[in-house]
């Protein structure tokens, strides 16, 4: 990896604003998500979790790019918590859970402060390192949460509840963010990245194998023409 990092030094700025330019792009995925609501009126079937999973990504993210002094990590925080401001927003407007969206808010927010008052506690260096497993965990646990349905999905031969531009445009940013920690030499960088490829590349073959509606309304559909 050495030797890919030193030849890839000089273009250090280009990835890193590729890196910069398609995450902010990919920020702008949930909006189908927050669209699809709006149409239907309601916020069935689809879970607040990614919404507030990317406030306290992006709060992490932020913080550890501030540990780092990178700013290109500390810009892509901020315009990600604020965007994900907004479609929590939307989400929060059609939902009626509002109590239980209010408590997992309440949680993400509190759980999100104490780790960034445990790692201030730290020394500097030793909290760059537990921060970086922290935000590695949790990255993971957001990339892989609509694996979490994998019974479900293999049994209604759909992924319809998969968020589609996420998943698509989440694996060409993982990419870059991988040339990015080669060439920073960040280990964090690269092994979240790695493991979020790979799953990626799970959840692009299920929706190839499997179609977005179930193959029973299929059917009704040729049925009914």
């Amino acid at each position: 990896m050495e030797m890919l990092a030193d030849s890839l030094q000089d273009y250090k700025d280009l990835v890193g604003n590729a890196a910069l330019i398609t995450t902010v792009c990919q920020f702008f995925a949930p909006a189908f998500i927050c669209n699809d609501i709006r149409k239907q009126g309601n916020t069935e079937n689809i879970p607040a979790m990614p919404f507030i999973g990317g406030l306290v990504i992006a709060s992490l993210n932020f913080f550890y790019g501030v540990l780092l002094q990178d700013d290109i990590m500390v810009k892509v925080s901020v315009i990600g918590f604020i965007l994900n401001v907004l479609y929590l927003t939307c989400y929060y407007y059609y939902t009626t859970s509002k109590m239980t969206t209010w408590l997992y808010i309440g949680l993400a927010g509190a759980f999100t402060s104490m780790i960034v008052m445990h790692i201030l506690s730290e020394e500097p260096e030793a909290g760059k390192h537990k921060l970086g497993i922290i935000v590695t965990v949790f990255m993971m646990l957001l990339i892989a949460s609509p694996l979490f349905s994998l019974g479900e999905i293999i049994r209604t031969k759909s992924t319809a509840g998969m968020p589609y531009p996420i998943i698509i445009s989440g694996t060409v940013v993982t990419i870059l963010w991988l040339l990015y920690g080669i060439i920073i030499r960040n280990d964090f960088i690269v092994f979240q990245n790695v493991i979020g490829l790979g799953l990626s590349v799970i959840q692009i073959g299920l929706m190839i194998i499997y179609p977005a509606k179930p193959v029973k309304d299929a059917k009704k559909k040729k049925k009914t023409n």
